[in-house]
């Protein structure tokens, strides 16, 4: 198990911006109504469980998650939506995966590639970039709730894979299959994490330059604008003497 991350995520900034709290709860909302559709109680909807702690600490009133779960769980919601993948390389040849949810494939498929191209970017075919990541699950705690040193000990006992120590929050990686009993053994300790998902990790990263990162972020900023995109994952490595220059 690595102590330090190797990486840079640079998806993180997104979940702080004001600006993105109507976007972030329209997310979260159509994930706990399709998460609830699936049935089952709390405690036995893993899919369910992760989706309220994102919404938890995304802040969402109490009776906004409540009104979504129960529409999803009821059969209120008539909308089906399909998962959806979509792979391609952005500026600098930066490999992006895009996971959506969506009612209406075709509208989708072609907002995102009009994203990619107005960017500079190339869609691909599903599997063109992902086998250049790890599709893993990803525990995310706060720096300033877990110590990186306790947060590491505690994962290694946990089983965990991997740990990345970082300024704001550290992350844990399991396979797959082990993510909620990972996130039940350290939840028993720590409290909740920030969130407990699947996540690609990419397996090599590729340096951005200035010009590079600053195509890249607009790019993965518009596509994290269309509600129907979930999440947007990158082997972008972006430096803070970049990031601090945009």
């Amino acid at each position: 198990m690595a102590g330090h991350s190797q990486f840079k995520n640079i998806m993180h900034r997104k979940g702080a911006q004001d600006a993105k709290r109507a976007k972030v709860f329209t997310k979260l909302i159509r994930e706990l109504t399709v998460a609830a559709k699936a049935g089952g109680e709390l405690e036995n909807n893993p899919r369910l469980r992760s989706a309220v702690s994102a919404a938890r600490a995304s802040n969402m009133p109490k009776d906004t998650m409540e009104r979504a779960i129960k529409r999803g769980a009821g059969g209120e919601d008539t909308a089906s939506y399909e998962e959806i993948r979509y792979e391609g390389y952005g500026p600098g040849g930066v490999a992006i995966i895009v996971e959506a949810l969506t009612d209406n494939r075709n509208r989708t498929a072609s907002n995102v590639r009009s994203t990619f191209s107005k960017f500079g970017g190339n869609l691909g075919e599903t599997n063109s970039v992902s086998f250049q990541f790890d599709h893993v699950g990803a525990i995310q705690y706060a720096a300033s709730k877990v110590s990186g040193d306790k947060l590491f000990e505690l994962a290694l006992e946990s089983g965990a894979d991997d740990v990345e120590i970082g300024t704001e929050f550290h992350e844990v990686f399991s396979a797959p299959a082990q993510l909620h009993a990972l996130r039940d053994s350290l939840s028993a300790t720590l409290g909740d994490p920030e969130s407990a998902k699947f996540s690609w990790r990419p397996k090599v990263t590729v340096p951005a330059d200035h010009q590079t990162a600053e195509t890249l972020l607009k790019l993965i900023d518009a596509l994290e604008d269309n509600d129907d995109v979930q999440e947007v994952f990158s082997n972008a490595d972006i430096s803070e003497e970049v990031l601090a220059g945009l």
